[in-house]
């Protein structure tokens, strides 16, 4: 699949680039996708809630009244769920939810959602995008400039680039990652998906592996 190559105004520069077919050109596998989406979100929960057992909770251990001759029921304190303010049966305790999937399915995954954006025609190429200086409205011109600016955008870097990530960071639909970082979850949740000449090469390097 062969690509315009745009410049920061959004100008075509006369440069075209080929997106390899063994990366977006490949037919995608929904149920890698669907693995590899559940894999990243379970990553991000910290699994921290916790509520308190019976015998957490502060209280006196008292027998509350008799045993027989109440006509209620029996009670041996008031830390028993049945009460309130009593321990929770069964409740969320700490847990690592992250989960193993191989790499070559996570391949597959990700080609395929680079491939959904390629059939989309929702992959724009860039010959190299970069800043002077950190600045959230040079960010915003050039999403302006690319007609992106009511999107949600994903620019793909070759590597670390100070000045674009921090511009861009106080932006809501906007995300800057470099090609190591690459992941499923963020190419598809992306409208546009934005690459450099440089990305691609990195990106037809990696998946080669």
């Amino acid at each position: 699949m062969e690509v315009n190559v745009l410049n920061l105004s959004g100008k075509e520069t006369g440069a075209k680039v080929q997106l390899p077919e063994s990366v977006f050109g490949v037919e995608p596998n929904d149920h890698a996708i669907y693995l590899d989406v559940k894999q990243y979100l379970a990553n991000q929960r910290q699994g921290t809630h916790k509520s308190k057992q019976r015998n957490e909770i502060a209280g006196s251990t008292r027998k509350l009244h008799k045993q027989k001759g109440t006509g209620g029921a029996r009670a041996g304190s008031i830390k028993s769920p049945l009460f309130n303010g009593g321990g929770r049966v069964f409740g969320p305790q700490p847990r690592d939810y992250s989960f193993k999937l191989n790499k070559k399915l996570k391949q597959v995954a990700r080609k395929s959602a680079l491939s959904y954006k390629a059939k989309e025609n929702n992959i724009l190429v860039l010959d190299e995008v970069n800043f002077d200086a950190i600045k959230t409205k040079s960010y915003v011109s050039f999403i302006n400039a690319l007609n992106c600016a009511d999107e949600k955008t994903l620019l793909v870097l070759p590597t670390e680039n100070k000045n674009v990530y921090l511009s861009s960071r106080n932006l809501k639909k906007t995300k800057v990652i470099i090609a190591a970082e690459l992941n499923t979850y963020d190419v598809l949740n992306a409208t546009k998906l934005l690459l450099t000449t440089d990305s691609v090469k990195t990106l037809e390097e990696a998946f080669a592996k």
